[in-house]
């Protein structure tokens, strides 16, 4: 199987490669797609290698569930929309809407929570929060090179992980095909980027590790602290998503306008280079990640430690970064 998976991950650099080098061409040579003299076919060339070897695989080696059809046709929403919005900048809440209409699909295909006995409805809500909150904490995090690509590779390979050692074939496919066609686009978009992933790209990717994330098993109901896995896996978007929203209100802001409260921008204002700042990003989203595969696989006395440590670090972080 070790062979298969390295042939997976394999053909999503290399098709994402082709993508991302064929696009950006046609960006350039059009005029189309550009910002800032950079072409923002990132997220188009990733997501299309992605939808393509997922169908691939799952039409010919394994089976096209219902979850899996659900993922590739809402996630597909997702990348379309993501592309207009590239090319014309959507309104906030047009943007909102197409997310909820894209989750809305997920939980129709049966991606959703099912935590037991909060009923039906009280899981299609927190479904609904924990889409749209991870799919805006990545376009959050696309403020500088390589650091949502990056994360995003991390945060693949931790599910990867986890679906090995559960024995879950498809979420391990799925989640391979992801890193690889991120790493191709990573290798563009390392500091100094050739090309942007821009908002297709951020919320695609934000979407997709949603939905991949609920369609996992974590633990046993007899430990109930590893159902939390996921969110310490994606700790750290949501850590700098919750500091920005934070910081914007601490400064009577509203929390959706833009300002340079990202925990990039502070870093940054610490004097660390661009790579410098990208390290340390990527080293936070590794600490987070790699929590939540323990989480995992640990009893609930050894979880509520790694809970505690991890609440510790995020509040050492908070007061550290707050004062610049």
């Amino acid at each position: 199987m070790l062979m298969q998976y390295c042939l997976i991950a394999l053909s999503g650099i290399l098709l994402g490669v082709f993508f991302i080098n064929l696009f950006k061409k046609f960006s350039l040579s059009h005029n189309l797609l550009i910002a800032k003299g950079m072409p923002l076919i990132g997220g188009i060339g990733l997501g299309l290698s992605f939808l393509l070897i997922s169908l691939s695989i799952f039409f010919t080696y394994q089976s096209l569930s219902r979850e899996v059809i659900g993922l590739i046709v809402s996630s597909s929403l997702m990348l379309a929309f993501g592309v207009i919005d590239d090319l014309k900048e959507l309104s906030i809440w047009a943007k909102f809407l197409v997310q909820i209409i894209a989750a809305s699909l997920l939980i129709f295909f049966g991606i959703r929570t099912h935590i037991v006995y909060i009923g039906n409805t009280l899981n299609i809500i927190i479904t609904l929060i924990w889409v749209l909150g991870i799919t805006n904490a990545f376009n959050h995090l696309d403020v500088m090179d390589g650091v949502a690509s990056g994360t995003a590779i991390i945060v693949s390979f931790a599910f990867f992980i986890i679906s090995v050692l559960n024995g879950d074939t498809r979420t391990a496919i799925l989640s391979l095909i992801l890193a690889g066609v991120v790493f191709s686009f990573f290798l563009y978009n390392f500091p100094p980027a050739k090309v942007y992933m821009g908002n297709s790209g951020s919320h695609f990717l934000g979407f997709i590790l949603a939905g991949i994330a609920l369609m996992l098993s974590y633990a046993p109901l007899e430990r109930k602290l590893a159902l939390l896995s996921p969110i310490l896996i994606l700790g750290f978007p949501i850590f700098d998503t919750v500091f920005l929203i934070l910081a914007r209100i601490m400064k009577k802001n509203l929390p959706f306008k833009k300002s340079n409260d990202h925990l990039t921008f502070r870093f940054l204002a610490l004097g660390y280079s661009k790579k410098k700042t990208l390290l340390t990003m990527l080293g936070l989203c590794l600490f987070f990640s790699v929590s939540g595969v323990l989480l995992s696989q640990v009893s609930n006395l050894f979880g509520m430690a790694i809970i505690g440590f991890l609440i510790l670090i995020s509040l050492t972080l908070t007061i550290k970064v707050s004062k610049v």
